[in-house]
């Protein structure tokens, strides 16, 4: 089956979907290798980008390139505003879709992007590459093997630095109208996912966040413009199963740079990592030496995805996880079965991240309703 490509977005995720592409055939052979149709885009810099980043043709105007009929795929890495729009048309012309996350900015945009993708019997995957790093999927079989026993609690943190100077000009993410749910969504949604992952679903949440850098001039420009997208949220959670979490989100907390962290305890053991170590899953089960945590170095052949790269203990990188990630699509293209995460994983992220916007706003907990 071909595995032409139109890849939507040319700026920097677009660019970590363009090298797993060119990475994919090298390290997993046995996958087809995909083919860089067309990249769509916006700027001047559209023909540069599409010769640079290898592929055939360029377009402006992704209306006339997700209905072409030599397009088999559409990669989604455009401003969350457009997310919807994008994939339901996609889907409505039978492509396969991959779609970054947050899937969508609403609760109801959601709803429609996963209908129309289940009516159209398309593959669909929202992005949540995180699930793709060999650490996290050994902690996920360690918990699935009971190692852990009965899940008590679950703390997880995502925090940058990036908007820590009020001199960072205004950019789409701190425009609610374009980014929906501020750090709930953007940080967010990658620890919600992490959650429903590892622990399972969730059955309340409560939420507060705040916006600290009130007012941002313009790239270039004089013009100041208000911040609607607040710069960080912190909220408390409970699951179906009767575990509790505590998260953290900020584009704001000084030093940090890509700080995803999770520690998840159990009756019999626990387990901790940190996206930069991200080769290390932190380790403790009942009865091990009293003196604690033992690190674990996943770069064996026998760990998650593992054996595909360098002999054991050469570590792998963050732009390693994309190439795991559309191996895991184009398998799933190939086989017929369902693409994980899903769009169904997209809606089920938003129906949390809606419940912690209605949390905050209206200062109590929410339920989260699944859908």
């Amino acid at each position: 089956m071909s595995r032409n490509i139109a890849l939507i977005g040319q700026g920097f995720m677009g660019r970590a979907h363009m090298q797993a592409y060119h990475n994919l055939p090298l390290f997993f052979p046995k996958c087809e290798p995909p083919r860089l149709k067309v990249l769509c885009g916006v700027g001047e810099d559209l023909e540069r980008k599409a010769a640079e980043y290898g592929f055939e043709e360029w377009e402006p105007d992704y209306r006339r390139v997700v209905c072409r009929p030599d397009v088999d795929v559409v990669d989604i890495c455009t401003t969350d505003d457009t997310h919807k729009e994008i994939a339901v048309l996609a889907a409505s012309a039978g492509k396969h879709v991959i779609c970054e996350k947050p899937m969508s900015r609403t609760l109801d945009e959601a709803s429609e992007t996963a209908e129309a993708a289940r009516k159209a019997g398309i593959t669909h995957m929202v992005n949540f590459v995180y699930r793709a790093v060999p650490a996290v999927r050994l902690a996920k079989e360690i918990i699935d093997a009971g190692k852990i026993g009965e899940i008590y609690h679950f703390n997880c943190s995502y925090k940058q630095d990036f908007c820590l100077d009020p001199d960072v000009p205004f950019g789409w993410r701190m425009d609610a109208e374009k980014a929906g749910g501020g750090t709930m969504a953007d940080k967010g949604s990658h620890m919600i996912d992490m959650a429903r992952y590892l622990v399972g679903e969730f059955s309340e949440v409560s939420c507060r966040a705040k916006v600290y850098i009130h007012e941002r001039r313009l790239p270039n420009s004089a013009e100041v413009r208000q911040v609607t997208s607040n710069d960080a949220s912190v909220f408390a959670a409970e699951f179906a199963n009767g575990a509790i979490g505590v998260f953290q989100a900020s584009g704001i907390a000084a030093g940090e740079k890509n700080a995803l962290t999770f520690e998840l305890y159990g009756s019999k053991g626990s387990v901790k990592f940190n996206l930069e170590q991200l080769n290390e899953l932190q380790v403790y089960f009942a009865g091990d030496d009293p003196q604690g945590f033992r690190s674990v170095m996943v770069t064996e052949k026998s760990h998650p995805y593992m054996s595909h790269w360098w002999p054991e203990g050469h570590v792998i990188g963050w732009q390693n996880l994309f190439v795991h990630q559309v191996y895991e699509f184009f398998t799933a293209i190939g086989t017929g079965r369902a693409a994980v995460p899903d769009f169904a994983d997209g809606l089920r992220c938003q129906e949390v991240v809606d419940a912690l916007i209605r949390s905050d706003r209206e200062k109590r907990w929410v339920g989260v309703n699944r859908l």
